[in-house]
C-alpha cells in the first residue's frame, strides 16, 4: 500500500513537472510573438528593450523545450520584469503603459510557480515601483510625457492579449483541476459504497454477511415485538456438500451455492431474508412468525428448495440440508445467542438423521456443556495414560473354548465411575486424539497377547477396533507396525476389526493403509454387519477374515415369541453369505443360552457376549482364560 502510494505521488509529480513546463513554453513563444510585433512599431532605446525581451523570452522557449522548466521560468519573469521597469523608466515612469504588464508577470508567478516563486515576484515587482518612484521623485530619471500614437495601442493590445492569454490558461487548469476533483471524487463515493457493500455482503454469493444480518435482526426483531409475534432464526448447513468439492472442485462447489443461494432467495417473501453465515451454512431470519406450524411450512419449503436438482460441469448434483431453529423472544433477543442456540439445534437435527429440522431446546446446552467439559479432560487424560483396556473373550462355538479376546477402551474416573467409549471416542475422533489413542490401545493390547503366549497360555487372536479417523493422517500403518515390533508378536495373532464404511471409503486413499497393514501379517474382521453399507462386493474385494454380526440382530433371537422370530433368517443368510466367500462368523451381544443354541444351529462359528463374560480388566481376563471350561452347549454341537 505504502509502494502504490509512492508511486502514484511520483506520477502525480511528472505530470505538475510536465504541465509547468507546457505552460512556460507556451507564455514564452506567446510574449515572444507580442514582442516581435511590438518591433515592427518600436523606435530608439524601445526597440533595443523589446529586442532584448524578444530574445530572453527565446531564450526561455529552448530552455522549457529541453525540460529545464525551471530556468525556464526564471528567464521569463526576470526578463519581463526588468523589461518593463526599463520601458517605464525610459518613458512616462509610474504613468506608463509598461506598468499595464506587471499584473501578467504576477499572473505568470502565480501559474508557473509554488508560493515562494510567486512571492518572491510579487515582492521584486513592488521594488521595482517603489525604485522607479523614488528616482522620479529624486530627479535621477526625467519623465517623458506620452503622446498618443498607433504604436501605443499596439503595445496596449499586445499586453491585453499576453495577460488575457495566460489569464485563460490559468483558468482552464483550474477548471480541469475541478473536472478531475469531481471525478475523483465520484471514484471516491463509487469506491466508498463498494466497501461499505463489500463490509455488509458476502463477496460469492451477493448475500448480506454476518454483521448485515446482526443488524438485520435487530431490526425484525423490534418490528415483531411491536406486533406482539416472534422472529425465527433458522441456521441451515448443507449435509453433503463437501463430496461435490472433492468431486467436482472448489470453483463448481462456488458455483452451486450461487445457484441455491440464488433459489432460496428468489422463493423468500418480504417477511424472510437470507443470509450467507460462511462455508455452506446459511441463515433465515423469518419475522411476523405467528405459530409452529407456520415455521414448519417454511422449512420444509427450504429443504425441497435445497433438494432442487443443478447441473454442473454436465452432472447433476443433489444435496440436502438440516436446519436448526431458535426463536425470539423465548430462546434469546441476541443475534449472536440465537445462532449459537440454532447451530446446537441444527446438529442434533444431523444426528437425528440429517434432512430434516429441529427446535432448540435448553436441554441441548446441558449435552453441549458435558461435551465441553469431557473433551477439557480428554487431552491431557491422553497424556497422561489414564484410560485402561479391558478384554471381553470370544468363544469358538465348536469347541467352546477362548479362541480371541478383544481389546475396549475405558476411561475410569478417579471417583470409581468410568467413562464408556460411546461418550469420549467421538469426541477423540473430532478432536484428533483418536490417533494417539489408537497407537497407545495397539500397543497394550499386543503387549497383553504377547505376555500371554509367553506364559504358556493358549495362542489366542487378539481383537483391536479400528476407528475411520485413524486413518486420515496415513500414519496407522506405522502405528500397527510399531506395536508389533514394540511387543514381539505374531502379527498372524493381530485382528483389526474394520467397520463397513471404513470399507467403501476405501477408494480415497484407505485401500494403500491397509495393504500396508495386511502386507504385515495382521488379518482383518468386519465389525457390526448389517448396520451399514452392507455391500456384498465390498466383502469380496476386501477378503477379511471374520464377519461380526451386530447385536441388534442377535438380540431378536428368542425363542417362543413369535414378533422376533423374523431375526432368525436375517441372521442365517448373513451366516450363509459368509460361508460362502469363506469367513467365518462372530455373534456379539450373545446373552443366553437359547440365542447360543439357535446360533449354535444356524451353524455360526464363533460367540461373543455376557452369556460368557462382560469387558474384564486384564488381571480378570487372564483368570477366565485359565479357568474356562468348555460349556455343555458348545460341546455337543
Amino acid at each position: 500500500m505504502q509502494q502504490e502510494h509512492r508511486l502514484s505521488s511520483e506520477d502525480n509529480q511528472a505530470r505538475l513537472s510536465h504541465l509547468r513546463r507546457k505552460r512556460v513554453l507556451q507564455i514564452s513563444a506567446v510574449t515572444a510573438l507580442g514582442l516581435l510585433t511590438c518591433l515592427f512599431f518600436a523606435r530608439g532605446i524601445t526597440f533595443n528593450i523589446f529586442l532584448i525581451g524578444f530574445l530572453a523570452m527565446a531564450a526561455s522557449a529552448w530552455f522549457a523545450s529541453r525540460y529545464h522548466a525551471t530556468a525556464s521560468s526564471y528567464i521569463l519573469l526576470t526578463s519581463l520584469s526588468t523589461m518593463l521597469f526599463a520601458l517605464s523608466a525610459t518613458g512616462a515612469g509610474t504613468f506608463d503603459l509598461a506598468m499595464l504588464g506587471y499584473p501578467g508577470i504576477i499572473i505568470f508567478a502565480a501559474l508557473l510557480g509554488g508560493r515562494g516563486l510567486f512571492l518572491g515576484v510579487l515582492s521584486f515587482v513592488i521594488l521595482q515601483c517603489i525604485t522607479l518612484t523614488w528616482l522620479i521623485l529624486e530627479s535621477h530619471l526625467s519623465v517623458n510625457t506620452p503622446y498618443l500614437s498607433w504604436s501605443h495601442l499596439v503595445f496596449i493590445v499586445v499586453i491585453f492579449c499576453v495577460i488575457g492569454f495566460a489569464v485563460y490558461v490559468l483558468v482552464q487548469d483550474i477548471r480541469h483541476l475541478l473536472t478531475s476533483l469531481q471525478t475523483e471524487n465520484a471514484k471516491v463515493e463509487e469506491n466508498r459504497q463498494q466497501i461499505q457493500h463489500l463490509a455488509h455482503h458476502d463477496p460469492l454469493t451477493n448475500l448480506p454477511n454476518r454483521v448485515l444480518g446482526e443488524r438485520l435482526f435487530k431490526e425484525l426483531l423490534t418490528e415483531s415485538t411491536q406486533d406482539g409475534k416472534q422472529l425465527a432464526l433458522l441456521f441451515i448447513d448443507l449435509d453433503n456438500f463437501k463430496p461435490v468439492n472433492d468431486a467436482l472442485g472448489h470453483a463448481a462447489g462456488d458455483r452451486f451455492l450461487q445457484k441455491l443461494a440464488q433459489t432460496m432467495t428468489d422463493h423468500m417473501t418480504e417477511n424472510e431474508r437470507i443470509i450467507r453465515f460462511g462455508g455452506d451454512e446459511f441463515i433465515v431470519l423469518a419475522s411476523g412468525i405467528r405459530s409452529e406450524a407456520q415455521l414448519n411450512a417454511l422449512c420444509d419449503n427450504i429443504i425441497s428448495w435445497c433438494s432442487t436438482e443443478f447441473e454442473l460441469l454436465q452432472t447433476k448434483i443433489v444435496v440436502s440440508c438440516s436446519i436448526g431453529i431458535a426463536r425470539a423472544p423465548q430462546d434469546g433477543n441476541q443475534f449472536k445467542q440465537l445462532c449459537r442456540k440454532a447451530d446446537v439445534a441444527m446438529y442434533e437435527a444431523k444426528r437425528s438423521g440429517r434432512n430434516g429440522y429441529t427446535y432448540y431446546n435448553a436441554s441441548f446446552d446441558v449435552e453441549s456443556d458435558e461435551k465441553f467439559t469431557l473433551i477439557q479432560k480428554l487431552r491431557p487424560a491422553v497424556q497422561n495414560n489414564e484410560f485402561e483396556v479391558y478384554y471381553q473373550p470370544l468363544i469358538d462355538l465348536k469347541t467352546g473354548a477362548i479362541c480371541a479376546v478383544e481389546a475396549l477402551l475405558r476411561w475410569p474416573q478417579k471417583d470409581g465411575g468410568m467413562i464408556l467409549p460411546d461418550k469420549f471416542i467421538p469426541l477423540a475422533e473430532s478432536s484428533g486424539l483418536i490417533t494417539q489413542l489408537g497407537a497407545w490401545v495397539l500397543e497394550e493390547a499386543c503387549l497383553f497377547c504377547a505376555k500371554l503366549q509367553r506364559r504358556g497360555m493358549p495362542k489366542i487372536s487378539i481383537a483391536v477396533n479400528l476407528s475411520f479417523a485413524q486413518f486420515k493422517d496415513g500414519s496407522l500403518p506405522h502405528a500397527v507396525a510399531n506395536a508389533l515390533e514394540k511387543s514381539g508378536l505374531d502379527p498372524q495373532y493381530l485382528e483389526l476389526e474394520l467397520t463397513e464404511s471404513i470399507i467403501a471409503e476405501s477408494a480415497r486413499g484407505i485401500s494403500k493403509q491397509l495393504e500396508a497393514i495386511r502386507n504385515l501379517g495382521v488379518r482383518f474382521a468386519i465389525d457390526d454387519f448389517g448396520t451399514g453399507y452392507s455391500n456384498l462386493s465390498y466383502l469380496q474385494k476386501f477378503k477379511a477374515e471374520k464377519l461380526k454380526i451386530d447385536r441388534v440382530f442377535i438380540e431378536k433371537l428368542h425363542s417362543g415369541n413369535n414378533s422376533d422370530e423374523d431375526g432368525e433368517p436375517l441372521v442365517s443368510a448373513i451366516i450363509n453369505i459368509a460361508k460362502s466367500i469363506g469367513m467365518k462368523t462372530v455373534a456379539e451381544g450373545i446373552e443366553d443360552a437359547k440365542q447360543l443354541q439357535k446360533l449354535v444351529t444356524m451353524e455360526c462359528d464363533i460367540g461373543q457376549g455376557y452369556h460368557w463374560s462382560k469387558p474384564v480388566p486384564r488381571k480378570d481376563i487372564e483368570a477366565l482364560i485359565s479357568s474356562h471350561t468348555p460349556s455343555q452347549t458348545e460341546l455337543t454341537h
